[in-house]
């Protein structure tokens, strides 16, 4: 096998690869050779049909099979040979395949890039770190309560967290609009959702009644045919009810798991899950800064079809997302450019980690692995069945020491990084960064 390679452009690899006609027509005799013991004509018996009529009947098309397979086999075996590391599959062009002379094709494909690592000791990166007080724990108690909060109906005047169902319809110069009606719908007073004046015009209101709003849309409303014109809405209250805060008690607890200790008990499974919640989102900050400090750092040139293969995935996922995985989306709708900058950040962070993994000679630490499993598997109601389905689920399992390996990267570049800590409230830590670039 002759291979000869030249640098088209970047990472572009263009690789000439010939194989001896030899090596074909071996191969092809041999299959035919197969299929021969195998075929059934009529006037032969099994494995008796001579060689020249099988040719005439399945040699172009065992070529043609042969070939693809052989090209294949020679450009993976090129590849190994010249110590190239493709990224993607490549676009293959023939160029001889005539029989009897030497095949010979070309092998159009982008190589991974070079990535140098900095010095990760100039690396200076702030970690927030903070203490889950018993005033969040209490602030963490009404919020659960407020989830499982029932509505009690009333005959009283409404006021603010009340909770109307009503209909309505809106005129613009004595004419109904599109979008400017509704029937039966839930409206918590004090909740901002309607334009203003809407809401606070329902205030002392009781139900059965029904009133007219004279208000205005914004100026910077969305649907620019209606922002800044006078509306008036007539509202039939239909019914009303107040918001009803379960008791802290055993019944409550019972749905959270705890089933003995009363209040004591769950509130220190609140702070256990709140502790929890604040060390991953504390970790998380800290990964979101080291990881726009080592994208600032390092410059690499990027794979196009890495890029796009990203794009791809990345676009999936908002179709499943935004979907539901409904089969007639047009993935046209999203556009390469709404994924390109994440796909590339993606991609430089991953080749970024993967040299730090190979220089440090990094392995998936076996504690670690069974610390994440339990942590996630302490959510369930039955973590031991948890356990006991990750460590059975091959795949599932190589998901969480890819995260550990990803999770060594980082401790491993903190390790020679400047470190300092900043004490911040826990509302702070758990609050989710902005995306990148603001976006």
């Amino acid at each position: 096998m002759q291979v000869s390679i030249e640098t088209t452009s970047g990472l572009e690899r263009r690789m000439t690869v010939g194989v001896p006609a030899s090596v074909v027509e071996s191969a092809v005799s041999a299959r035919l050779q197969e299929a021969a013991g195998n075929i059934r004509m009529n006037g032969f018996r099994k494995g008796k049909v001579p060689m020249k009529v099988v040719k005439g009947r399945f040699g172009r098309g065992v070529r043609q099979e042969v070939l693809g397979e052989v090209m294949s086999k020679s450009y993976y075996d090129a590849i190994s040979e010249q110590n190239l590391k493709p990224a993607g599959q490549p676009r293959i062009e023939p160029k001889t395949l005539e029989e009897g002379k030497d095949l010979e094709f070309v092998a159009i494909f982008e190589v991974y890039p070079e990535v140098t690592l900095g010095d990760f000791s100039k690396l200076k990166v702030e970690k927030m770190v903070a203490e889950v007080t018993d005033e969040n724990i209490d602030k963490m108690v009404e919020n659960l309560r407020q989830q499982r909060q029932s509505w009690e109906p009333i005959t009283r005047q409404a006021k603010n967290k009340d909770r109307l169902v009503i209909d309505f319809v809106g005129t613009i110069d004595g004419e109904e609009f599109e979008g400017g009606s509704g029937k039966g719908v839930n409206l918590i007073l004090g909740s901002g959702r309607m334009i203003p004046g809407f809401e606070k015009g329902l205030l002392k209101k009781k139900a059965g009644e029904e009133v007219v709003l004279d208000l205005e849309f914004p100026e910077d409303y969305q649907n620019k045919d209606v922002a800044g014109k006078p509306v008036q809405f007539t509202v039939k209250i239909n019914s009303a009810s107040t918001p009803v805060l379960p008791e802290l008690n055993d019944e409550f607890f019972a749905v959270f798991g705890i089933d003995e200790g009363g209040e004591e008990a769950f509130r220190k499974e609140v702070a256990a899950n709140m502790n929890r919640e604040l060390k991953n989102a504390s970790k998380a900050k800290l990964k979101n800064r080291v990881m726009e400090l080592l994208l600032k750092e390092h410059k690499i040139d990027l794979p196009l079809s890495l890029i796009r293969n990203e794009i791809d995935s990345l676009r999936q996922q908002a179709l499943q997302q935004f979907g539901g995985g409904r089969k007639n989306i047009d993935p046209s709708m999203l556009p390469d450019e709404l994924f390109k900058e994440q796909a590339e950040r993606r991609i430089a962070l991953g080749l970024i980690l993967g040299e730090v993994i190979k220089v440090k000679e990094l392995k998936a630490d076996p504690d670690q692995v069974k610390s994440m499993v339990e942590d996630i598997a302490s959510t369930y109601e039955t973590p031991d069945e948890v356990v006991r389905w990750y460590y059975s689920n091959k795949d599932q399992l190589a998901t969480v020491e890819s995260s550990v390996l990803e999770d060594q990267a980082f401790d491993a570049i903190l390790a020679d990084a400047k470190v300092t800590e900043k004490k911040a409230s826990y509302d702070d830590v758990i609050k989710p960064d902005a995306p990148a670039g603001g976006k």
